[in-house]
């Protein structure tokens, strides 16, 4: 071969090397393109998937996977075709240089096809991707909130033991919230969105509420103290009160049959005993004060005043029994028409609008005539019995207020 025709073949195979150090050029430029665009739909899809939990959602990510395996595919083409040919090599043959440019041009034009594939996938995400990304931007905000939140209880529980008054309580509660702001911090895209947003609600609501009640501390201590001492006074007066109840006995022997008060007879032993009981428990709550053991000191106080209501009561029922046996003795005729009076109103009522009464409501009405009438009956005599007679007549009254009650209610239902 002639020296001209070595130039000649040697400028074409030197342009043979150029075009394929384009072909790889522009294949390693969509390499890179795709490479990525693979990159940022991944982040679009970690994005919908922490926020989005729906079957499209599922599908999407499905749908990457399967556009990852083919994007996988022509990647491995082009890293082939890339590790197949030395373009630098200065014995480069020119139809090796062809093949080359020849592969490369195949490697880029598949990833460019995957690219298409890949940039129309991501325009179908669009609206799921806009909507998880409204739906991210609640928890930021949330976040910050419920660590405000923290901060604010923290505080609240230092301020108020520099006062001397211990939380002890409220602090383990705050401690517990601990691993919550664990899972907080470790974000939507471990927990999801929903479950981020609802748990930093609760985080904020249980701080709050922590805060709150460290800040009402001070006065509910002042209120316990006021609440003891207020219970110190009623048990002693409840104490004076007991031994009273013994003159009231007495009358009501004088004077009533044992019927009337014997049911009485243990109220003065029994309200010194219940006395002497809440009086020990009002020093177990005391110390517990003084522990600052504040739900205990809660509870004992609650139970304190529900024993003292009931002693206020026993020893009131003999005072008030004296004084009802002596207005009925007095006279009678008063109960007695106030309970006819009752009986009347419900038998017109029976009778409205009917010429003849419902016998489920006549019966039970013709029985508490009959109930009045043996009452009275039983009046007579030396020793009447007059706490029977006044029970009697408040049960005929309660016996005819549920038929008026049955009868309304039908009608109203009618």
């Amino acid at each position: 071969m002639t020296t001209a025709s070595r130039r000649w073949f040697g400028g074409r195979d030197e342009s043979r090397r150029a075009d394929a150090q384009a072909a790889k050029d522009a294949a390693a430029a969509a390499f890179y393109e795709l490479d990525t665009a693979q990159r940022d739909l991944r982040i679009s899809i970690e994005t919908i998937a922490a926020a989005d939990g729906s079957p499209a959602a599922r599908q999407a990510a499905e749908g990457f996977v399967a556009l990852g395996r083919r994007i996988d595919e022509v990647s491995h083409v082009y890293i082939e075709a890339v590790d197949a040919h030395d373009l630098d090599r200065v014995d480069l043959e020119g139809s090796v240089a062809a093949r080359a440019r020849e592969q490369l041009t195949r490697a880029r034009d598949e990833l460019v096809r995957v690219q298409g594939e890949l940039d129309r996938f991501a325009q179908g995400l669009q609206p799921l991707l806009d909507k998880a990304e409204t739906q991210l931007a609640r928890v930021a905000p949330a976040r910050e909130r419920a660590k405000a939140a923290l901060l604010a209880a923290s505080d609240a529980l230092d301020a108020v033991r520099a006062n001397g008054v211990r939380a002890d309580d409220l602090a383990a509660r705050l401690a517990a919230l601990g691993p919550e702001l664990t899972k907080l911090n470790q974000g939507a895209a471990q927990h999801g969105v929903q479950e981020t947003v609802q748990r930093a609600d609760r985080i904020l609501r249980d701080a709050e509420a922590i805060r709150a009640e460290a800040a009402r501390l001070p006065e509910r201590a002042a209120e316990i103290d006021r609440r003891l001492v207020s219970l110190r006074t009623r048990a002693q007066a409840l104490r004076n009160r007991a031994d009273r109840v013994d003159p009231v006995l007495s009358e009501l022997r004088r004077r009533f049959s044992a019927a009337c008060w014997q049911d009485l007879q243990q109220v003065p032993e029994e309200a010194v005993r219940d006395v002497a009981r809440a009086e020990e428990r009002l020093r177990e709550a005391s110390a517990a004060r003084e522990e600052q053991r504040w739900a205990d000191v809660t509870a004992l106080i609650e139970a304190v005043r529900g024993a003292l209501d009931a002693t206020d009561e026993a020893v009131s029922a003999a005072q008030d029994r004296l004084t009802r046996l002596e207005a009925v003795a007095r006279d009678p005729q008063e109960e007695v028409q106030r309970t006819r009076f009752a009986i009347r109103d419900a038998q017109r009522l029976a009778m409205a609008g009917r010429s003849v009464p419902e016998p489920r409501h006549a019966a039970p009405l013709d029985e508490a005539v009959a109930r009045v009438e043996r009452a009275v009956a039983g009046l007579e005599g030396r020793h009447p019995d007059y706490w029977h007679f006044l029970q009697e007549m408040e049960e005929v009254r309660g016996a005819v207020s549920r038929v008026v009650n049955e009868i309304r209610t039908e009608r109203g239902h009618a």
